[in-house]
């Protein structure tokens, strides 16, 4: 079992899309720190040697910054929007959309369930 950054890599997928299970690794990070480390994109990570996860190791901790280290520069960036009153900042604040899709229909996932609003009484008629 190879583990990396503190998470396990799935051992049944090939490495390339094994690395990206890591927060901060994508398909194409990962391209590259297996050309680095000579590594065939094809193998199993199952089938990694000792020394082949040692050498990835070793190039994700000293080049990348992945996990715990990206998530709090990433909430330390939209803090900073927070406070400076930006534009994406306030539609942080109050969990909107950031990047300017539409709010009339979808963005549920950004705005969570919908909030019913009573519709108005029609007015009695008179006979």
């Amino acid at each position: 079992m190879a583990r990396i950054a503190g998470i396990d890599l799935p051992k049944n997928k090939r490495v390339i899309i094994g690395l990206t299970s890591i927060f901060g690794i994508g398909r194409t990070t990962s391209k590259k720190i297996l050309d680095r480390t000579g590594i065939s994109y094809d193998k199993k990570v199952g089938e990694l040697t000792d020394d082949e996860v040692n050498q990835i190791r070793n190039i994700i901790t000293s080049e990348i910054k992945v996990e715990g280290a990206l998530k709090s520069e990433v909430q330390a960036n939209i803090k900073r929007l927070m406070d400076i009153g930006s534009n994406r900042g306030k539609r942080h604040r109050r969990g909107l959309p950031v990047r300017g899709q539409r709010t009339k229909t979808n963005a549920r996932t950004r705005k969570g369930k919908r909030k019913t609003v009573a519709g108005k009484k029609k007015a009695a008629s008179k006979k």
